[in-house]
């Protein structure tokens, strides 16, 4: 039997935690600040005991007192916070473990040098058990370019306050993302989508998302081959707090407040009020896209055994600490569990999972269909892509005078010269974002099929293609247009030169708006190298 201190060991996640730990057959010393809540936590659970200490009191001098064969950390939040458990530990020759989903203190801890015992942090459902599944999914492809990952809880699971902590520590603030083949920059809390999460014979969920900032966004690029994208969302049950929080977040990106953790409290507290609504159902999918497949892994929990998921691979590294299986040094635990590590947990409990699969097909191919095959090579390869890819370059831009200026300017496009280019491509739901960044001067399109072409979407503008093309490259001829959904008269729609093709080995391309009685809008042109 072995002595485990668990700090936060009374709180939500430390409880289920130590519950387990518990049925394990260990002995549990359960530290937190408070002792009249930890002596009644242990008061009904035999095997525990009560200790007063947390990352900030006297955590080393308990340590040397008691002598744990383990130390866990589940107390959180762990956004901002120092490694003094974790250094003590490694002082005293005693294996730590944490459930931190902090981005900077997960991926940060193996700066910590010389440890004769494990150290390892993020021992929860991100990054192991994300990470797992992810792996699994990515089996036998040789590329991978992008994951997707989305987590919504049960309203009734109501979380402590530094898990409201966690969240409003990043709502708002810039999150670093490696998309488009380079490292780029989304929001905390914005990129608002709606996730359907759907097991057979479960009754499927659809639930709001929005990006958060967890520890994957580093550790996934680097595991997977193809150094794929990430994305990271998650939710709550109720769409009017999710829409609450997404407006909150406006107010922090555009500086009017520094940040909404200062609103720890009051965000717990109406997260109690409303804890007894909603559902007991929580729900996670990881979506891996790359190598012409889509996989998608799935998970709903119900009869409220959702927030049991991010103790399992803490309980599970335990077990593998305690028999001597992990090798010591300090590290992020995102490689250290395989998904079939958690099958058995997870059958004893109400949760489903379930993987599926389905071919994809590059929106371009897909419009051209045969044609496809006969473009030049490079040409061909800028448009094979369905998940995320980039491309980096040269372009030249002219821009017109007077009103078609002015126009160019609302538009978004950039003003004259010779820039380097980038061009991040995302694919989604059979759409392509289009992200053309000019030397720090970025506007975006939308492109979707439109018969055996494409449509091309700016804001409340849709332009649609036809796609001739022959051993030379392809051209985009305007058939029609349409402003907020009407559509317009070819007459009075905008004059649009686009080609693309190959010469002295390279991706060239060429695209010119014109705009009748005002003349040239915007002329760009340059050349490309997918990366």
């Amino acid at each position: 039997m072995s002595r485990i201190l668990v700090i936060g060991g009374y709180g939500g996640f430390g409880a289920r935690l130590t519950r387990r730990l518990l049925g394990a057959g260990h002995q549990l010393l359960v530290a937190g600040r408070s002792r009249d809540r930890a002596a009644a936590f242990c008061a009904v659970h035999p095997g525990a005991e009560p200790v007063v200490a947390d990352r900030t009191n006297g955590i080393g001098m308990v340590l040397a007192r008691e002598r744990p064969d383990l130390v866990i950390d589940a107390a959180g939040p762990f956004q901002g916070s120092a490694y003094t458990v974790p250094e003590a530990c490694l002082a005293m020759r005693i294996p730590y473990l944490d459930l931190a989903d902090a981005r900077a203190f997960v991926t940060g801890i193996g700066a910590l040098k010389g440890a004769s015992v494990p150290i390892l942090s993020g021992a929860s459902s991100v990054p192991v058990l994300s990470g797992a599944v992810a792996r699994d999914l990515a089996a036998g492809l040789a590329r991978v370019e992008r994951i997707d990952i989305a987590l919504s809880a049960s309203n009734r699971a109501v979380a402590g306050p530094a898990v409201a902590a966690a969240i409003l520590s990043y709502v708002g603030k810039p999150v670093r993302l490696w998309r488009g083949r380079r490292w780029a920059r989304g929001i905390g809390w914005q990129e608002l989508r709606r996730e359907e999460f759907r097991v057979a014979d479960v009754p499927p969920l659809r639930r709001w998302v929005a990006l958060a900032e967890v520890p994957d966004l580093d550790l996934m690029p680097e595991a997977l081959p193809g150094c794929p994208a990430v994305t990271f969302r998650a939710g709550t049950e109720f769409g009017f707090q999710m829409l609450a929080l997404w407006a909150l977040s406006w107010l922090v990106r555009w500086g009017w407040i520094a940040s909404l953790r200062p609103a720890t409290r009051w965000l717990h507290a109406l997260q109690q009020l409303t804890g007894r609504a909603g559902s007991d159902r929580s729900a996670m999918s990881v979506t891996l896209t790359g190598s012409g497949v889509e996989r998608r892994w799935t998970l709903i929990a119900e009869r409220g055994d959702g927030p049991e998921i991010p103790t399992l691979a803490a309980q599970l590294l335990t077990e593998d600490i305690l028999a001597g299986k992990v090798a010591p040094g300090a590290r992020d635990a995102s490689g250290l569990l395989a998904l079939d590590r958690f099958a058995s947990l997870f059958a004893a409990l109400a949760i489903r999972c379930e993987t599926s699969e389905r071919r994809i097909v590059p929106l371009y191919a897909r419009a051209m269909g045969a044609r496809f095959d006969a473009l030049p090579a490079l040409v061909r390869e800028m448009h094979d892509f369905t998940g995320d890819a980039g491309a980096a370059g040269e372009g030249s831009v002219r821009r017109g005078e007077g009103l078609a200026w002015l126009l160019g300017r609302v538009m978004g496009f950039p003003p004259a010269g010779t820039y380097p280019l980038h061009v991040a491509f995302a694919a989604q739901d059979g759409k392509e974002c289009w992200t053309r960044d000019f030397g720090g001067h970025a506007f975006s399109s939308e492109l979707s099929p439109a018969g055996q072409g494409v449509a091309e979407r700016f804001g409340p503008l849709r332009f649609s293609f036809d796609l001739p093309s022959d051993g030379a490259g392809l051209a985009m001829v305007l058939r029609r247009w349409t402003a907020f959904g009407v559509p317009m008269p070819r007459w009075l729609g905008p004059r649009i030169a686009a080609r693309e093709w190959q010469e002295d080995g390279r991706f060239r391309f060429e695209v010119g708006v014109a705009l009748p009685l005002l003349g040239a809008v915007v002329h760009y042109a340059g050349w490309l190298e997918r990366i």
